[in-house]
């Protein structure tokens, strides 16, 4: 609702504007200094002042002359030198909320893919990923709730250098055959993606000892890119059942996947090689015949250097004045699969995957992935978006920058602005979290305010690890506060407090923050965390309970409030605010959305839990002995719990039957 009167306004004004001056322009409707303000405010006068070289305070006192009344707005003030703050009708407003359904988006203008995960098929998901996954998982909520069509996508690099590694380790170092390994993945006695998280870090060392070895992991790709013989079939097999171990530890937080291509079909279907002879035809790329990059396909520096983000990094594969795109060995690099990846996506590519089931989650939502050969199965269309968002991290800034400098070489303008970088910035753990969770540190660590990892050491937390730590603590406190709660109860709301901390802590710095991860800071029941905010929607979902316990009936608010009732309680300014504030939810939303800040709806649900809250403890709802204001109590608690949770539900977090 208040979402509407913000549009509303805005229409008003666009139109004013235009009969008044003769401008086509966007108004927007933002918040006044102080509350005592009103509750909008409008600044365009200020914006136009220079235009027009007339005082912004005239432009205000032109542009309210003539304006006719606006359902729901009582007055419409100027303030200072040319402000136009707005105070909403306290009864109207409230009646219309009374009145609302549930709203549906209207702004959609085409499917929007959102790609992230992305984890590497070679070891168990780790804390870093979990960042990503929040992250793309809540501005897929996000736009879910506006009423955007969203197609989730998790790239499976399963011919990559990573994998290359981890099957090296099986053949080479561990001398295990391709039966040896997939007896590995059918011991229930073997978290097969915690013995390949091992076996990594020992080859990783291996090769540093050793790096006349470093021969294994180049035969070793040649093989899987190939798709031929042993190693090829041990590549799949390990690729496979650790992306069955990563779907399953995301879903532990509620995070799914529409579709998983997997880089094997990019290359055996040719779509590099569709994408390859395009960019020879359009000269976005060239053979370079001399110099350090002699041998090799280059995408010449002009092309992107104008428009980069990120410095290249150093140590990279660009000379000068280009970026390699292809080897002098005939291998690809990362950023040209990863450019036919972004034209498939845009359906810009002319080829498209053959698709199987994956698995179906216990929702009955299907899991859908790529293959090269035909199937009967009747899949989705997938692909073909008119906006892509990947979530990668900030320090893969200079290659995602190239993919789209690649999109505009190419000529493709509009797609190469409809790709967004949905970039963040590193997850690390505080020193007592990693003492906590048994990683030894030195006292130089010890003193740090974070402490980094590295999953190619082998130093760091699994994902699961982490969300197993996180219950364990939980449940402790439930045991404490709730001892004759029968036990497998007690431990399903210590695993949705548990999910509700950790993805509350990844959510409510932004994206650009460091994160250093601390168990204690994260499970707190006070402070801005997850569990504050479940237990604010538990204790409105408690008052209703306990009305209702006393032999009370939930009365039918439309039936006994009316808008003269409303606009006599809601003249208390904190019920005002309470309501006014609840009532932002699809707003903050949009605002996410706009700015790429999921940030913003965490720190809104706290503030909603922190306003609740003291209302909890001013007023006796189920005591109020006025029947009309008891009524509207209830109302507000009920209110207000139904955004809690819906805002939540953006969060990815639920709310438990008790704290």
């Amino acid at each position: 609702m208040f979402q509407d009167i913000e549009e509303k306004l805005s229409a008003v004004f666009e139109n004013q504007l235009k009969n008044k001056f003769g401008i086509d322009a966007k108004v927007n409707v933002g918040q006044p200094r102080q509350g005592s303000f009103g509750e909008l405010a409008i600044p365009v006068a200020f914006q136009l002042a220079r235009q027009l070289k007339r005082a912004p305070k005239q432009i205000a006192e032109q542009l309210l002359d003539g304006i006719a009344p606006i359902e729901g707005v009582a007055s419409l003030e100027i303030a200072g030198n040319g402000y136009i703050n707005v105070r909403l009708d306290r009864g109207a407003f409230a009646g219309s909320l009374l009145d609302e359904t549930p709203r549906i988006g209207t702004r959609p203008t085409g499917k929007v893919i959102v790609e992230h995960t992305n984890i590497n098929p070679n070891k168990a998901a780790h804390i870093g990923h979990l960042r990503n996954a929040i992250l793309g998982d809540t501005f897929v909520r996000m736009l879910c709730r506006r009423g955007q069509p969203v197609e989730v996508q998790n790239y499976i690099d399963n011919t990559g250098v990573q994998v290359a590694d981890v099957v090296a380790g099986f053949h080479c170092l561990e001398q295990k055959t391709l039966a040896d390994v997939q007896a590995l993945i059918e011991d229930s006695n073997i978290r097969f993606d915690y013995f390949c998280w091992d076996l990594y870090a020992r080859i990783s060392a291996h090769y540093k000892e050793h790096p006349e070895t470093l021969k294994w992991r180049t035969d070793t790709l040649h093989a899987i890119e190939s798709g031929h013989g042993e190693l090829a079939a041990l590549a799949h097999l390990v690729a496979d059942a650790i992306v069955e171990a990563h779907l399953t530890t995301m879903y532990r937080l509620g995070i799914e996947y529409q579709v998983l291509p997997r880089e094997s079909e990019i290359l055996h279907l040719k779509f590099w090689a569709a994408a390859f002879e395009l960019l020879k035809q359009r000269n976005a790329i060239y053979f370079e015949e001399q110099g350090k990059n002699k041998g090799c396909w280059v995408m010449p520096a002009s092309a992107f250097r104008n428009s980069m983000v990120a410095k290249e990094p150093e140590g990279g594969e660009s000379g000068e004045d280009s970026k390699v795109i292809v080897r002098s060995n005939g291998t690809v690099t990362y950023v040209g699969k990863d450019i036919a990846y972004q034209l498939w996506k845009f359906g810009l590519l002319g080829k498209d995957f053959f698709y199987r089931v994956w698995s179906a989650y216990p929702d009955g939502h299907t899991v859908w992935v790529t293959t090269d050969q035909h199937t009967e199965e009747d899949a989705p269309h997938f692909g073909g978006a008119a906006k892509v968002f990947n979530v990668i991290d900030s320090r893969q800034s200079y290659l995602q920058d190239v993919v789209v400098a690649g999109l505009r070489a190419l000529g493709f303008h509009e797609q190469a602005d409809a790709s967004v970088h949905f970039s963040y910035e590193m997850v690390a753990l505080s020193p007592r979290t990693c003492v906590e969770m048994g990683i030894p540190l030195t006292e130089e660590d010890r003193k740090r305010a974070y402490v980094e990892v590295s999953g190619r050491k082998g130093l760091g937390v699994k994902a699961d690890d982490l969300v197993d730590k996180l219950i364990e603590t939980a449940l402790e406190e439930v045991d404490q506060r709730h001892p004759d709660a029968p036990a497998s109860e007690r431990h399903q709301v210590a695993g949705q407090i548990a999910v509700g901390a950790l993805r509350y802590f990844m959510l409510k710095f932004t994206r650009n923050s460091v994160i250093a991860f601390d168990f204690h800071e994260a499970l707190s029941f006070e402070g801005e965390t997850g569990p504050y905010v479940q237990y604010a929607a538990v204790r409105a979902g408690n008052i209703l309970r306990k009305y209702r316990e006393r032999g009370e009936q939930i009365p039918e608010f439309r039936r006994v409030l009316n808008r003269d009732t409303l606009r006599r309680c809601f003249e208390a300014d904190a019920l005002w605010q309470l309501l006014l504030l609840a009532s932002k939810s699809d707003s903050m939303v949009e605002r996410a959305i706009a700015s790429g800040e999921p940030a913003h709806i965490a720190k809104y649900a706290f503030q909603l839990a922190q306003s609740f809250n003291n209302f909890y403890h001013e007023y006796p709802v189920i005591t109020e002995p006025d029947t009309e204001r008891r009524n509207v109590l209830l109302w507000l608690t009920d209110y207000v719990r139904a955004q809690l949770l819906a805002t939540l539900d953006v969060l990815g977090i639920t709310q438990p039957s008790y704290m």
